[in-house]
């Protein structure tokens, strides 16, 4: 058995899953709890927040010491936790040319998974 806090909702209902192919579900309060907990225990996936580099189009940046040097990247949809990573590695290493509008996506289709990474933040 695996304990385990919903959080589909404020609630928080606490729930217990068996370990197995089919994992059986006590606690949750609604269906939706119970389909976050079989997807817990058999693949969970994590929405990813970081930051990437950014780079200048004439290559210098002249707006002052205080300009941003990174920007803020989240995932469109969950990734698989086990690909996390991976994930960090490529938005690290990732350069994105200004300017940049919110919601821009800096990375498409991450290693064909259907996974955008986008701009949380505008940058001129």
């Amino acid at each position: 058995m695996k304990e385990i806090v919903c959080i589909v909702c404020p609630i928080g209902c606490p729930m217990a899953a068996d370990e197995g192919p089919e994992p059986n579900v006590t606690g949750n309060r609604c269906p939706r709890g119970a389909a976050y907990a079989r997807e817990e225990m058999l693949a969970p996936k994590r929405t990813v927040t970081a930051t990437c580099a950014v780079v200048f189009e004439n290559g210098l940046d002249n707006r002052g010491p205080y300009a941003p040097r990174r920007l803020p990247v989240k995932t469109s949809v969950p990734c698989p936790r086990e690909k996390i990573p991976e994930l960090l590695a490529d938005i690290y290493g990732t350069k994105a040319k200004l300017p940049v509008k919110l919601g821009d996506i800096v990375i498409a289709d991450w290693n064909g998974m259907g996974i955008d990474v986008t701009a949380t933040r505008s940058i001129s």
